[in-house]
């Protein structure tokens, strides 16, 4: 039984860090395009924004954690807005990093699942998103926040475990251009509130309270982060 288990885990192994064939290019055309049709169109955006939510909020949350806070919990919220509370300084490194890591994690997390699908490892990254969500939900404190990241994760499951190469080839590609393309809206609708006086406790304004530089630069931060992140990442998932 020993044998057969150590097997077993062996083969698992192999099976999640082995490499999987990319798929075809008008595969990863139409992939791109269903993802530009999750974020352009604002009803449509008013429900994946949650998505969007869910890699803002688990940025702040990782970050605090490798920073040396206490994460307490995440909420998020219907309206796609989210709240994720930490203990420790109320200044330092380690809250500038935190409070930064939420508008730059959608499109970083885009970026590195680019590297993976453009080093051919389709199985890791499903694998790796769901350990993620799973990690997420046990920080999670209301209900609509845990029905939220559930649904994602059993999502990624079913994807795993239920579907072929292809299928799943099509899904992580969709993934990674959603978190692309998602990861750039943001810090526009951050600008436009800003523009009409409203945002005023943003990620940004906290930021230049902690650091006593202007709100407008950390933006143009998140802009930078965005729009690097969906040129490199796209030239990775495109093959160029």
């Amino acid at each position: 039984m020993v044998s057969t288990a150590s097997a077993t885990l062996s083969s698992l192994w192999g099976e999640v860090s082995g490499t999987q064939p990319d798929p075809d290019v008008r595969v990863v055309v139409a992939t791109l395009v269903a993802a530009a049709a999750a974020v352009v169109p604002q009803r449509v955006w008013r429900l994946s924004r949650n998505a969007v939510t869910i890699a803002h909020e688990g940025g702040h949350g990782l970050v605090a954690l490798l920073t040396g806070r206490t994460l307490t919990g995440i909420r998020l919220h219907s309206d796609t807005s989210g709240l994720t509370v930490s203990r420790g300084k109320p200044h330092g490194l380690g809250m500038i990093l935190t409070a930064a890591a939420g508008y730059t994690a959608p499109p970083l997390l885009g970026l590195g699942g680019a590297a993976l699908l453009g080093a051919g490892r389709i199985t890791l990254l499903l694998w790796l998103a769901t350990a993620l969500l799973v990690a997420m939900l046990v920080m999670i404190r209301n209900a609509y926040g845990a029905v939220s990241v559930l649904v994602t994760g059993g999502t990624f499951v079913l994807v795993s475990w239920l579907t072929g190469p292809q299928v799943q080839a099509a899904f992580a590609y969709a993934v990674v251009w959603f978190l692309l393309l998602g990861g750039v809206r943001p810090a526009f609708e951050l600008q436009a509130k800003r523009s009409h006086g409203g945002a005023g406790d943003s990620d940004a304004d906290q930021l230049s309270r902690l650091t006593h530089v202007p709100a407008g630069l950390w933006l143009f931060l998140f802009h930078a982060v965005s729009l690097c992140a969906l040129l490199g990442g796209g030239r990775w998932l495109l093959g160029l």
